[in-house]
């Protein structure tokens, strides 16, 4: 029971630091921060991402680059171009590790305004810091484990990040239904979306980038944006105006 609640706990934690930091802040940037708290999201984005923590400039930067270039051949992670899901992961670890290096050169406009921590960066995405992890996740797996088929969550908890990451930019884009046309593959995945916390609404959110709720429909409730809405409630964040969405 303790590994199904810790693994539970780091897929959703994990995921929503994800959701609200590096994805509607970092790239989309639907509501603003204080320096100190963003200094201290950055923190808490390394605690819950453990070893297989994201930059926000690295994410900021290359999801920008996917709303840019959807489901074409400069679109960092497309099922459109990739013959299957590894390689499409494998090409998007090499893009989002050149953005992050700078090797490679990025249009401004996809640069401007993304939160960087150069410093701390560095340390949470280096070797020290992710073995650290992953020997602590292996240490609580020896002490907790009570049966031989939790050991296979264990690759899950290491790879929370690229999970997440492929279950939007994959089958996100390859399974669901659509509320909007548009000129591209990205689609809903869920009715209500209990597993990726909103992020499932892949559709909704290609049509309405610029918004904080990434549902349209009733029924499609972000819990997301619910905590940013209480967030922002309480004068942690501050939510940019919200744009009026259009139903078609």
């Amino acid at each position: 029971m303790a590994v199904l609640i810790f693994v539970l706990l780091l897929w959703y934690g994990s995921l929503f630091f994800q959701s609200f930091f590096l994805h509607r802040y970092a790239a989309h940037q639907v509501f603003t921060m204080s320096k100190t708290m963003e200094r201290i999201t950055f923190v808490l984005t390394w605690i819950f991402q453990g070893a297989s923590y994201l930059s926000a400039y690295g994410y900021g930067i290359m999801h920008r680059m996917h709303h840019a270039y959807t489901d074409t051949e400069k679109d960092p992670h497309s099922p459109s171009h990739d013959p299957n899901l590894f390689a499409m992961m494998w090409k998007t670890k090499t893009i989002y590790g050149d953005i992050n290096s700078q090797k490679i050169a990025v249009d401004s406009r996809f640069t401007k305004n993304v939160p960087q921590w150069k410093a701390f960066d560095a340390f949470a995405s280096s070797r020290f810091s992710r073995l650290l992890w992953i020997l602590g996740y292996i240490s609580f797996f020896v002490y907790f484990a009570t049966a031989w088929w939790q050991w296979l969550l264990l690759p899950i908890t290491l790879l929370m990040a690229p999970i997440h990451g492929v279950i939007i930019n994959w089958f996100g884009h390859v399974y669901g239904y659509v509320n909007f046309k548009m000129k591209n593959t990205s689609k809903n995945l869920f009715r209500f979306d209990f597993l990726m916390m909103g992020e499932g609404y892949h559709n909704n959110h290609h049509k309405h980038a610029s918004s904080p709720n990434f549902g349209v429909k009733w029924y499609e409730i972000d819990i997301t944006y619910l905590i940013i809405r209480a967030l922002d409630m309480i004068g942690l964040i501050q939510l940019k105006p919200i744009p009026v969405k259009s139903s078609k």
